[in-house]
């Protein structure tokens, strides 16, 4: 097994991991955005939040919401940029937001602070996707897009300005679906005959560009159930940065494709593997950063990061 062993501060859903000067920074869901910090990627402590207080727009916008979702942190030139999900469980009326900070070091030391911007997207009952699980990637010439979704419609992407915000004149457009996208459908329901398929459970998404491609991670079924997870991350890939994503079998993923590439079948203890990251660190190595529900400790959702190693094209595990 390329498994980490993780110590300290395990409890996590939804990680992500960053790096600067030399230490590694995980925000995951929680109160305010937890933050932990590590200098080995195996032991982690608390390290503070992104915000002590929620932005009032949040709870203006999204009557009910409290904790914020998965969320995501990329580099650009002025700083990093957090982008979060602002949601209640099973529904769409939902949005991302997004906050910036200089340094996550003096951020956290409160030299300087993170400050939020705002919505990036909405979504309401009246759209065909729902607003939360970001993720951003840029093409090579670096232009950003965001990608996201939970359920409804599936993962769609939307082109970003230099400021990170969406683009002028860009829409939303699917990318990934447990329904195959020409299917029939009519409300939330198909005639694709899968109860379990139905509700359309794919979000998570993540996309890291390897070796010539853009690999398309998400996560299908269902999660927050502990050790009655279902969750499982499949793959997809493509030359280009908006698709189509094929798997191995050549099966769309907007066709309801996706190479399965970590379940819970994998292990004796963990249940339920799934909302994956990427990250590469500065040797090379390349780490998938999930979340795990422990069969041995009441289904609590463990930190999961295990190294990725590339076969004929595609990432496995050892």
């Amino acid at each position: 097994m390329s498994l980490l062993k993780i110590s300290g501060f395990t409890w996590t859903h939804d990680p992500t991991i960053v790096k600067e000067n030399g230490r590694y920074y995980r925000f995951q869901t929680g109160p305010g955005l937890p933050v932990f910090v590590s200098d080995n990627l195996s032991h982690w402590e608390i390290a503070g939040r992104v915000f002590e207080k929620n932005p009032a727009w949040t709870s203006e916008k999204i009557p009910g919401s409290t904790d914020f979702w998965a969320p995501e942190i990329v580099r650009r030139e002025k700083g990093w940029r957090v982008y979060y999900s602002v949601s209640t469980f099973g529904k769409n009326t939902s949005a991302i937001g997004l906050a910036v900070c200089p340094s996550l070091e003096d951020a956290l030391s409160k030299k300087s602070g993170w400050t939020d911007l705002g919505p990036v997207i909405f979504s309401s009952p009246e759209t065909d996707f729902n607003a939360i699980d970001p993720a951003v990637y840029s093409d090579s010439c670096g232009n950003d897009r965001l990608l996201f979704g939970s359920f409804w419609g599936g993962l769609h992407i939307v082109s970003l300005d230099e400021n990170g915000f969406v683009k002028s004149g860009s829409e939303p457009r699917a990318l990934a679906s447990r329904i195959p996208y020409s299917a029939k459908i009519v409300g939330n329901k198909t005639d694709f005959g899968n109860p379990a398929v139905e509700a359309n459970p794919v979000e998570g998404g993540f996309v890291f560009f390897h070796g010539g491609f853009y690999y398309l991670f998400a996560s299908h079924d269902f999660c927050c159930r502990g050790t009655a997870s279902s969750y499982h991350i499949v793959v997809g890939r493509s030359q280009n940065p908006e698709g189509p994503f094929l798997d191995k079998d050549d099966v769309d993923m907007l066709e309801g494709g996706g190479s399965l590439l970590r379940d819970g079948f994998s292990f004796e203890r963990w249940a339920g593997p799934g909302h994956n990251s990427v990250f590469q660190d500065d040797d090379g190595k390349c780490y998938m950063v999930y979340h795990a529900y422990d069969r041995t400790d009441g289904g609590k959702p463990n930190l999961m990061i295990e190294e990725i190693f590339w076969e004929s094209g595609w990432p496995e595990f050892h």
